[in-house]
């Protein structure tokens, strides 16, 4: 009863920390065209970097940052997390140029690195078994709030000043760490725990950051050129090299054991193909709001939303769906709604906001809503309670590796110049990402029977002392 009194307060600390994170993503993603007017018409292979070295260091750091929590303590990690991210924020804020951002950027990520995994152990550990699921409904429905306020927030605040989209990190920051230091846990540490991999985590973020590389300027130095050969085949040795380390290493990025336990593999890989097509569907609605409407960064924030408030209440209303048929079934069906919104869009997105963009944008929230939050919970409870941060950071870690993923190749097919085509493009190839998942979530396990109470005559108290 102890933990199921704590989990409260611990939700509230924890759902400060994960909300300003996941805030963070959606509020640059409405800002970047504002960003790039700002210095000087950057381009967009260029701009993209500020989405992509976030979410290439977040990957790389995601495992090893669970693995520090789990030897240091997640209230310690979380706390450290929080600070880093939230004075990032500022020299975020305060950058001069675009490659100054990038950089207080990679500082940012390390940030969230740290608090995201911890703060799932930290809610794991504060919920008793039988809560554990809808513990991780409400951590990954945090998100989906955020995700829904992010881009109204964000055109807001971008209409005042691009700069704000950070400084609003700065007052959550400090409430969360001051609430954090007097409610959070003290959950023990597991010295025991090796040191993690950090050589293995540069090779990973070396291998993603150069296959982004090569595929975001394709079409400017285009597919047969020396530098896109030649990153594509260092992406390919990083990346072969950080498996083969991964595999031999005491305290690896990538446990292999992880992937043996069962329903985790199909879990995780179906949540980088989602990421791909998430990550496309929110950049590319953006992009067309403000490069073919030409609307404001409120506007586009304000049309963008409905997508995203559906998430919530499907996040935690699936469960029961999810218990009685499995993950499986589930998410199949929100690749459906998803892929119905995509397809939507290449249809009718030329005829204005309401029988164009806002049907689709429904169908991809109520897809995001089934999909997301069931993959993630599929994964995450599979693993044993001991390596819930570990767990919790690799299914993340895959995630910001698709969301990478999906914005190099939406960067690459649509252009400096994106035109009507050039989206429809871009959107075949988030719905071949989404049939991905679709496929792959065939293999998730369906949920094993619970067996029927055997009858018989009535069990006689123990005997007292």
């Amino acid at each position: 009863m102890r933990t199921d009194h704590r989990l409260g307060p611990v939700f509230a600390v924890v759902a400060a920390g994960v909300a300003m994170s996941n805030l963070d993503v959606f509020i640059v993603n409405v800002a970047l065209p504002e960003i790039g007017t700002h210095f000087g018409g950057a381009s967009l292979a260029s701009l993209s970097w500020i989405l992509n070295a976030y979410a290439v260091v977040f990957a790389a750091l995601m495992v090893p940052a669970g693995g520090f929590a789990d030897r240091t303590s997640p209230r310690r990690a979380y706390l450290l997390g929080l600070t880093v991210f939230t004075a990032a924020s500022v020299a975020c804020a305060l950058a001069p140029g675009v490659w100054t951002l990038v950089a207080a950027r990679v500082v940012q990520a390390a940030g969230a690195a740290v608090l995201i995994p911890s703060s799932l152990g930290l809610l794991l550990a504060a919920a008793p078994p039988e809560r554990r699921m809808a513990a991780v409904r409400g951590w990954t429905a945090i998100g989906g709030v955020a995700a829904a306020l992010g881009p109204v927030v964000g055109g807001a605040l971008t209409d005042l000043d691009w700069r704000w989209v950070f400084l609003v990190n700065v007052p959550i920051g400090i409430a969360a760490i001051v609430a954090g230091l007097k409610l959070l846990p003290r959950t023990p540490a597991k010295e025991e725990t090796p040191r993690a991999d950090l050589l293995g985590a540069a090779a990973l973020t070396a291998g993603v950051a150069s296959l982004s590389l090569g595929v975001v300027k394709s079409s400017d130095w285009g597919w047969t050129s020396a530098e896109v050969i030649g990153s594509l085949v260092a992406a390919l040795v990083l990346l072969a090299w950080f498996v083969t380390r991964s595999a031999r290493h005491p305290s690896p990025v990538l446990p292999p054991a992880l992937l043996r336990v069962r329903g985790f593999g199909p879990a995780t890989l179906a949540s980088v193909l989602f990421a791909v097509a998430f990550a496309g569907m929110v950049l590319s609605s953006v992009l067309w709001c403000q490069e073919v409407w030409h609307w404001s960064a409120l506007r586009t924030g304000l049309a963008i939303a409905p997508g995203p408030l559906m998430v919530p209440a499907l996040a935690v209303g699936a469960a029961p769906i999810a218990r009685r048929f499995g993950a499986g079934p589930l998410a199949i069906a929100g690749c459906a709604f998803f892929a119905g919104g995509i397809a939507w869009w290449t249809w009718r997105i030329e005829d204005g906001y309401a029988a164009g963009m806002l049907p689709g944008m429904l169908l991809t929230g109520i897809g995001v809503g089934l999909t997301l939050p069931t993959l993630v919970g599929a994964a995450v409870t599979a693993v044993p309670p001991q390596n819930f941060s570990t767990g919790s950071g690799v299914v993340t870690m895959a995630r910001q590796v698709g969301m990478v993923l999906g914005i190099a190749v939406l960067v690459a097919v649509l252009g400096d110049r994106p035109d009507a085509a050039a989206f429809d493009a871009g959107w075949v190839a988030t719905l071949t990402a989404t049939a991905a998942v679709a496929v792959v979530c065939l293999f998730l396990p369906r949920p094993r029977p619970v067996p029927a109470p055997t009858t018989g005559p009535p069990r006689q108290p123990a005997a007292q002392a």
